[in-house]
């Protein structure tokens, strides 16, 4: 009988690859990014309890600006992870491991990690 050889799609392989090798304890949480179409949305998840801290998504930003002034989508999301920055450090984290998914180092993925490290993360 022959073998069934599913297809697995390039993105898939990515993120497989790159979480397979992150790993966030209570000390070092990860930053886990997904980047959709019109919003970005940011999560600080705790690996060993299986727990989501906190979470950031620019939706809000977004329609709240939307009606003053234009704002691109990498502006947004540089917002949102300065709000971010401003939860954990009320909560007291300063180190993070930043998963980038499927997607690669660039564009808006890029400017939350540089937010990060500029509101004194380490990223």
């Amino acid at each position: 009988m022959p073998t069934i050889k599913h297809y697995t799609s390039k993105s898939d392989s990515r993120k497989i690859r790159v979480r397979s090798k992150l790993f966030g304890t209570s000390e070092r949480p990860r930053l886990s990014v997904y980047r959709a179409n019109k919003y970005s949305y940011i999560q600080i998840i705790d690996d060993v309890k299986e727990v989501t801290l906190m979470t950031m998504s620019d939706t809000k930003i977004r329609k709240a600006v939307k009606k003053t002034e234009k704002l691109t989508k990498t502006d947004s999301a540089i917002k949102a992870a300065e709000e971010l920055v401003a939860k954990m450090k009320k909560a007291k984290i300063t180190a993070v491991v930043f998963d980038r998914g499927q997607y690669k180092y660039h564009g808006r993925v890029k400017a939350i990690a540089e937010t990060l490290r500029n509101g004194g993360i380490k990223v």
